[in-house]
């Protein structure tokens, strides 16, 4: 929400006028009414206008004042006559942009400022039609409203809303936009006559050998090009790299080895994990006890020397 404070201006020919602005808030006109402030900018200033909104900070009565500067020479001030209040500010309707995105209904407001917001009423024009309302706090940005169906019009209308100061403007003037119904919308795609070059591979590719029933032919429909990514990487393998020359299997058999060589890969890589579980859950689990070799090698020399005293008359 800006304010701007304009008056006429002084026209001397060959001479550049500068203006001065200052003003007043409540308290200062209620306790020191000798003091006014210059405003943020608009000291000496060439246009005979002033923008006083980082300065109207509150919802109270603001007295200003304007003089005009040519070199020595100062003019007296001129007041404005009543005090500005910015809740008697009058809120103009919105510019706003209404299309449509395929069954989108999409509008964009103008940016007005952080207070603004937006109420947006739509609705689909038919007798009986109910008009649902949104708010709106995105500016300069579109923003999706509705799903709109086949074949129906729909109307949109928007005004200015401003809660710091309790106001709100007039609606604008409605905008509506058609959407075509499904018969008349255009086809995805449609068949095509496609014309390729054969015998155009490199290598020991022979495009005769190999063109027979199940290969995409000369003339091909649009839809064969679905497989043209995946088939051409597979068939530059071997230095093949038309369209006319890529079979219709190909496809089928890169995923049957893509698939084959992630199931080996499989069958190798869960054993390995299973065992190796299987050695860390027995190491952390049941640890195998093992005597050191100093007991073991002592245990039999003992027993003998029981057994040699014993023999012994």
């Amino acid at each position: 929400m800006k304010h701007l404070l304009t008056w006429s201006p002084v026209i001397l020919p060959g001479e550049t006028v500068h203006y001065s602005v200052e003003y007043q808030g409540e308290y200062e006109s209620l306790y020191i009414s000798w003091i006014w402030i210059p405003t943020s900018w608009c000291t000496v200033i060439e246009e005979p206008k002033c923008d006083v909104t980082d300065d109207i900070t509150a919802t109270v009565p603001y007295k200003l004042r304007v003089r005009a500067t040519l070199g020595s020479q100062t003019s007296a001030w001129s007041t404005l006559k009543h005090p500005f209040n910015r809740n008697s500010t009058i809120l103009t309707p919105p510019r706003m942009e209404v299309s449509k995105d395929g069954f989108h209904l999409v509008i964009e407001l103008e940016d007005l400022g952080p207070q603004f917001e937006f109420l947006v009423a739509y609705w689909r024009r038919e007798p009986g039609a109910k008009e649902q309302t949104k708010v709106v706090r995105s500016r300069g940005v579109p923003v999706h409203l509705e799903t709109m169906d086949p074949g129906a019009t729909y109307c949109v209308k928007a005004q200015s809303l401003v809660k710091v100061i309790g106001r709100h403007s007039a609606f604008n003037q409605a905008e509506c936009v058609e959407v075509q119904s499904k018969e008349d919308l255009p086809v995805p795609w449609a068949p095509a006559e496609v014309t390729a070059p054969l015998g155009a591979c490199s290598g020991a590719f022979d495009s005769d050998r190999f063109h027979r029933p199940g290969w995409i032919s000369a003339k091909s429909k649009l839809r064969n090009t679905l497989f043209s990514v995946t088939t051409s990487q597979f068939w530059g393998l071997a230095g093949c790299l038309p369209l006319a020359a890529v079979p219709e299997e190909a496809l089928p058999l890169a995923l049957a080895l893509f698939a084959f060589l992630g199931f080996m890969l499989i069958l190798v890589i869960v054993p390995f994990s299973i065992w190796k579980m299987g050695q860390l859950l027995q190491y952390s689990c049941c640890p195998v006890v093992v005597l050191p070799d100093t007991l073991v090698n002592k245990l039999p020399l003992s027993l003998q020397h029981d057994a040699d005293q014993r023999a012994v008359p």
